[in-house]
């Protein structure tokens, strides 16, 4: 199949994409051949680096930021993916804060934070995505393990991702006969560079030992999550899968 005619890419819109697992989850679907515009909240040269690795790569990326919980700002983001691309086959939201603190000591000011980018943040991108997504395509949420491991100081985080949990439940429903797929991801104990700071080489080899596999996740276990449900998982709709080596 010669350049003329050869299909367009499918396109994917990754939030929270210049660092750690979104990092990852964009280099993944990049090598699956899909167009994957960067999502960056602040950092704009971490975001470059993402896709200068991706096109480095033989891949197709383009970096653009904006605030999660603004709409407008997300709007844009989207519409900038459809100019550019053609349109919006997988939107990936791995955009999201961890602020912890016991109930009785957490700043009610870190759990608005927390508020306004898991769940506000995950339900305007998850609207936009439900407008706009073409068929065969997926949403993949992000939640977290801990929603069935009960730790201490994990309450307001664990509570915005049971949020982003029924949310994205509701929404596979909601989307009955568009074939699209709508899933969250939740991951263990993951050695990413914020996971990893500041904690003494006993306490990472502690949380480790908690696994049967007897390690942490990586970004790339995660990604390989998200990559089955962005292509081949097309029967798997309206789940949590966890991600999280056996954990709980």
């Amino acid at each position: 199949m010669d350049a003329t005619t050869a299909p367009a890419p499918r396109v994917a819109i990754v939030t929270g994409a210049s660092g750690g697992i979104g990092r990852a989850v964009a280099e993944r679907l990049a090598a699956d051949g899909l167009a994957v515009v960067v999502h960056y909240g602040r950092d704009a040269s971490r975001a470059q680096e993402v896709v200068d690795a991706v096109t480095a790569a033989g891949g197709t990326a383009t970096a653009f930021g904006g605030d999660v919980a603004d709409e407008q700002e997300m709007a844009a983001l989207f519409e900038t993916a459809a100019q550019r691309y053609g349109g919006v086959d997988v939107v990936v939201n791995t955009a999201g804060i961890m602020l912890l603190a016991p109930v009785a000591e957490l700043d009610l000011a870190d759990f608005d934070r927390m508020h306004r980018t898991n769940v506000r943040g995950t339900f305007v991108v998850s609207q936009l995505a439900a407008r706009t997504l073409r068929p065969g395509g997926a949403l993949v949420n992000f939640s977290t393990s801990v929603t069935r491991l009960q730790l201490p100081t994990y309450a307001a985080y664990a509570a915005t991702k049971g949020a982003v949990e029924a949310m994205t439940l509701i929404l596979a429903r909601e989307l009955r006969g568009r074939d699209v797929t709508v899933n969250a991801v939740a991951p263990g104990p993951t050695a990413t560079p914020l996971f990893l700071d500041g904690k003494p080489q006993q306490v990472v080899d502690a949380i480790a030992a908690q696994s049967p596999m007897e390690r942490l996740g990586t970004p790339a276990d995660i990604a390989e999550t998200v990559a089955f449900l962005a292509g081949p998982a097309r029967w798997i709709n309206g789940q949590v899968l966890y991600a999280n080596g056996g954990v709980a």
